[in-house]
This record gives structure tokens, sequence and C-alpha cells, in this order.
């Protein structure tokens, strides 16, 4: 699905700190066909470009971003154009120093958001066409998160999975009161300000929607759970929150926990050995946004090993270098960088890029910083420049 790029012969990256897996050195990379083919190399010849010390970082690789939705309604009651959603939306994914990433898909509809069920296959579509016609810079592909509390999510899913583009599946349940938003107090009150009813209707209207929906979630998960085992995809659990939510996963055969609520939900996930992705946004807040355990508290134990960019495409590159440089925080850049990178890549089943090494994709970024503030030069993606 995705389109040819066009690739020089041979670019030399040098003067450069160079962020390996392990280390930062400065030194030379070499590409050629669209392959890192030499680290630390000095003698071919071919075009040369001087990072003047800057930094060279693998593409970053966003396993979870719902931000293309938020271009197909760029207003609340406002519908765009599928196509040109995509390509609002890939100019911001690509400004944030991403290559690879995984359109995260509402699969079935919500209460607060009914219009779902209707929009998933024309996102996929303008997200296939723009591709194979060469129109995006990043590669997008697309992970399906799959509302268990919809009756329709199973058909939904089966509809759309079998599509080249089609990735990751993971599964999720937004109830009020149950996984994310467990404060009910704080849900209350917020949805109490946002639609100016009494907390008193919306207790009562919480408490309709659990009635009818909480049911429903015991029959779609295990259909939506054998559909990707079926087709081999790695299979997500969203907003585990506690112990039981984790072990429920595990034992349907989830690999990863997806922003896990609690701390006690995130220790368990890796008592089972799952790996958990948490939000980058949390990290630069300093704190949830929905008063879920903060990311620095998870870190601190090492109960991170991806980060995701949610709902903010640049906040990967951001909190890498954050990261980095918290004295209380363990991690090297290196490290920190492989949580978006490396790590993201590998969880999804692409062993070809996410790391700076002789023989992988040339998915590379120029970085320079400024009082602790990366900020992007150029990206590359197989070699190419584009941005």
């Amino acid at each position: 699905m995705t389109a040819t790029l066009p690739r020089a012969d041979r670019l030399i990256i040098e003067n450069a700190k160079i962020v390996l897996s392990d280390e930062v050195v400065t030194g030379s990379v070499t590409i050629e066909r669209g392959l890192i083919t030499a680290v630390d190399a000095s003698g071919a010849s071919g075009q040369r470009i001087d990072f003047g010390g800057d930094y060279l970082l693998p593409g970053l690789v966003d396993i979870h971003t719902d931000h293309f939705e938020k271009h197909v309604y760029p207003r609340a009651h406002v519908r765009w154009d599928y196509m040109r959603a995509a390509l609002a939306h890939d100019a911001q994914i690509i400004g944030g120093g991403v290559t690879t990433v995984f359109d995260s898909l509402c699969v079935g509809a919500t209460t607060d958001n009914p219009e779902r069920a209707q929009i998933l296959t024309p996102m996929i579509d303008a997200l296939e066409k723009a591709q194979a016609a060469g129109m995006l810079r990043a590669e997008h592909l697309v992970h399906l998160r799959c509302e268990v509390t919809d009756e329709q999510t199973p058909a939904l899913t089966e509809a759309n999975i079998d599509r080249e583009i089609v990735r990751v599946i993971s599964v999720m349940e937004h109830l009020p009161g149950i996984r994310q938003s467990r404060d009910l107090e704080a849900y209350v009150s917020r949805a109490s300000k946002s639609t100016g009813e009494s907390a008193h209707i919306v207790q009562e209207k919480i408490r309709q929607l659990v009635a009818e929906k909480s049911h429903i979630g015991a029959d779609v998960r295990p259909l939506v759970v054998a559909l990707a085992k079926s087709r081999g995809l790695p299979l997500l659990s969203h907003d585990d929150t506690d112990i039981e939510h984790v072990d429920l996963a595990a034992d349907e055969g989830v690999a990863i926990s997806e922003f896990p609520c609690t701390l006690e939900a995130a220790r368990e996930a890796r008592l089972r050995g799952m790996l958990t992705v948490a939000g980058a946004p949390n990290i630069l807040r300093g704190g949830s946004q929905s008063g879920n355990v903060a990311v620095r508290e998870l870190l601190q134990e090492d109960l991170v090993d991806i980060l995701a960019s949610d709902y903010v495409p640049r906040s990967l590159l951001d909190a890498a270098f954050m990261i980095a440089a918290d004295p209380e925080l363990s991690f090297t850049l290196p490290q920190a960088v492989a949580m978006v990178a490396s790590k993201p890549a590998q969880a999804a089943g692409l062993t070809d890029r996410g790391t700076i090494a002789i023989g992988m994709r040339a998915d590379l970024l120029r970085v320079g910083l400024h009082d602790g503030h990366p900020f992007l030069k150029k990206v590359w993606r197989q070699g190419v420049r584009v941005s």
C-alpha cells in the first residue's frame, strides 16, 4: 500500500551525535538505497551533510494516536473531507518526528461519539489511497481500537481486519466508573460543567448507561480477541485499572497493557510478563488529565516499555529528552529514545526500523536542542528527505 520513495544513491551524515541503542557517539552514518550501510564510516564518497553536532535519532514510531479523528472533526459538528483530514494529520505526524504511525481508529460507537461507526471505513480508505499515491510523508498503519460496549464492533472489526494497512488491535471499554474514569465524582463534575446538567441528572444517566452497556462487553470482547489472534496481530488491552483487568488480558493471551490507569495494574502487567504502553502527554503535563496514575511514577519503578503520543503527536520527541534529562529518573537518552522508536516497532512486529544500525531502514531525524527543548531540523524516511 506504500508508494515507492525515490532514493539517492548514497548519503553520508557526518559530525552528528548519533543516538545508538546503547550509547551516544559522535560520528557519521552512510545511507544507500534507503538503508543504513555504515555507522561511523568516513571514507566513502557521496553526498555529505554536516550536522554540526546536532543529534541524529531514529525516526519515531507511534503505536497509538487518535489524532486523525481530530482532523475529521475539527469542530464538534463539522466533518472534514477524509483525504484532506489525512493530509493535515500527516503534516503534524511528520512534524513531530514520527516516521511510522499507527493511526488508532475507533471501532464501534460510544455514547459520546456515536458517529465513529460511520467514519471508520472512510478514514481507512483515505489513508490507503493517499499512501498508495505517495501523498503521505510518514508511513501510516492502522491500530483498530475496538470498543467492546458496542454490539456492532465484532462485525466492523471483521470487515476491516484483513486490510493490509491494519497491523494492531486493542480492546477498550469506555464506561464511567470502569477503567479510565474510575473517579466518578471527578467525572460527574466534568460532565456537569460541559453539559450544564445537574450532578444528579449526570449520575442518573451514568447509572442507566452502565446498566445498559456493561453486559455487552462480556460477549463482544472474546470475539474481538479471537479475531486478532486468528490473524496473528499484536493485541493490546486498553486502560487496565484493576489487577483483575490485567489478569483477564493475560489469560486471553494479550501481550501489551496499554495506558494502565493505576500503579497496581502496571505492576501486575510486569508480573504477568506483559509490555506496558504509557502516554507521553502525561509526562509533559506532570500527570494524567483524567486523574489516573502519573507516568513518572511508573518510570520510577521501571514499569514503562513504550510511550505513545495519544493526542499530541510531537509529545514523543519532547518526552524522550525530558526523561533523559531528569536527574531523578535513571534513563539515558538511548534508553528514552528506545521507548519511542525501537520498542514500539518491535512490539508491532516491525523489525526493520526504530534503531540506527547497519541494515536498518534509514528513517532518521536531525534534532537540535535549545534550552532543553528538542526541535526538528530534517526528517528522512527510507533515506529520502520528507521534511
